[in-house]
């Protein structure tokens, strides 16, 4: 089935491009794990989806007691194959860039309440990352919002006095201008600059961690397996897939960008969005010593700019493309809305290494030596929702979804997938911690639909 343009109510591309962090795991053992075998008959939880937000869902629920044997997964595509394969690195919370418009959709006590569950999120993953001696490459550093233009330069001005008045934490955030701005950030055309702690990691490990932990625990992986269709079957659900057709108790969804695929309902509310990122090898200048030790937001306004983590193993850089760029063609832009993730775009990459050039001229791309500069391309698929937060929880009659991340899902799984598996086993919503905006409900798609809600599209 070829993807939908515009619309989560389709299947996963059976034809996608590989990302840096899938062609650096191409040894993981559970990569194809049953990709041959029919699923089981039954099966009393079901999870749809083996990124992060799946994988962690399932480590949950074993953790809380769960019997392995009682769970199985299924995938699409190959093991970890989606999003979470296929972001720029990331770890990274809105520390308060994101309040104004979460205050205009949700009111400012939800919106306050989104941005401390993003910094909350990076301390769960920096803990379970030491605590499971997790080889995922985590680094916990800082990060940048790097304000290209003075236009930007005052949104963000606005946009932390309206944090920090409504009761908002700003004692991690540090602000630079001007030559100092430059100075601290190694970029000339800075005007200004804003720093908070901050991580990156290999996420592909970081997903097959969670995956093999699981699997060695007992419970089944399918993956080349796809979940076409859902019925009802008395108090239970018959999963239709590639590989037959299973009976379920419990089926948590987290398929993000293709929700509606299953759950044709929820279409309206999710909209699949085309990002690109690239890997680029340093020069001297950015190599060895040389390297960035923080991350990335290089903004020249709200929806264009460029994100970047240089990586401490091997010093590789990786260059992420803002979904709505004014520099690029009609066509380009238009084709971002898609569920294609089976090649990258040429003109996104021409212009992600122009701009880069233009950052960080002390680089001298037009000078890289052969094996220096651009050495991957590849494209992933964010799911955008209708209020900018995620989906979490109880659909009803035995399913339940963790979906909708809005391109922060590194900043948002790490209490979200917790949180489902606590309602999974029968928990209040207030027992997972997460904003009250997060939840899925009935009044939450009346608000959508009626527009009380403001959409941000």
């Amino acid at each position: 089935m070829s993807p939908d343009v515009g619309s989560s109510k389709s299947l996963p591309n059976a034809t996608p491009c590989l990302s840096y962090w899938q062609r650096t795991t191409r040894g993981f053992p559970y990569l194809f794990e049953h990709h041959l075998n029919p699923v089981p008959e039954t099966s009393k939880y079901v999870i749809i989806g083996s990124g992060i937000s799946g994988g962690l869902t399932a480590f949950s629920l074993l953790e809380a007691g769960v019997k392995a044997e009682d769970l199985i997964i299924l995938e699409a595509r190959e093991a970890a194959s989606g999003a979470s394969s296929r972001n720029a690195g990331h770890v990274r919370p809105d520390a308060f860039r994101g309040f104004s418009a979460y205050a205009k959709v949700h009111g400012p006590e939800q919106a306050l309440k989104i941005i401390a569950n993003e910094r909350l999120v990076l301390e769960k993953v920096d803990d379970f990352v030491k605590k499971h001696n997790v080889q995922c490459d985590f680094n916990l550093t800082t990060t940048f919002d790097v304000c290209m233009t003075e236009e930007f330069a005052k949104y963000e001005a606005e946009s932390l006095a309206a944090y920090g008045l409504a009761g908002g934490d700003i004692s991690h955030i540090k602000l630079y201008e001007g030559k100092e701005a430059q100075e601290k950030t190694r970029i000339p055309g800075a005007v200004a600059a804003y720093e908070w702690p901050a991580g990156s990691s290999h996420p592909a490990k970081l997903a097959q961690f969670l995956l093999q932990s699981v699997i060695e625990q007992g419970a089944k992986l399918f993956t080349n397996c796809q979940a076409e269709e859902i019925k009802r079957n008395g108090d239970r659900w018959d999963i239709l897939t590639s590989k037959g057709v299973v009976t379920g108790e419990k089926i948590i969804h987290c398929t993000n960008a293709h929700a509606a695929q299953l759950l044709p309902h929820l279409e309206p509310y999710f909209r699949p969005n085309r990002a690109q990122a690239h890997t680029l090898v340093p020069t001297p200048a950015f190599a060895s010593k040389n390297a960035l030790q923080s991350t990335f937001s290089l903004r020249y306004s709200l929806h264009h700019f460029y994100s970047l983590i240089q990586r401490q193993g091997d010093g590789t850089l990786v260059l992420g493309v803002s979904r709505s760029n004014p520099t690029l063609s009609v066509e380009t832009l238009a084709s971002r809305f898609s569920t294609d993730d089976s090649k990258f775009n040429e003109e996104i990459a021409e212009d992600a290494l122009r701009s880069f050039d233009t950052l960080f001229p002390d680089f001298h791309l037009k000078q890289a030596r052969h094996g220096e500069g651009l050495q991957d391309a590849w494209t992933g698929i964010i799911a955008m929702t209708t209020d900018s937060v995620p989906f979490v929880g109880d659909l009803g009659d035995g399913q339940y979804i963790c979906a909708g991340f809005n391109g922060h899902g590194m900043a948002r799984i790490f209490t979200c997938a917790p949180g489902v598996a606590k309602l999974v086993l029968g928990g209040e919503w207030s027992e997972t911690g997460l904003p009250e905006c997060f939840e899925f409900n009935q009044e939450r798609l009346a608000r959508l639909s009626n527009g009380e809600l403001p959409s941000i599209w």
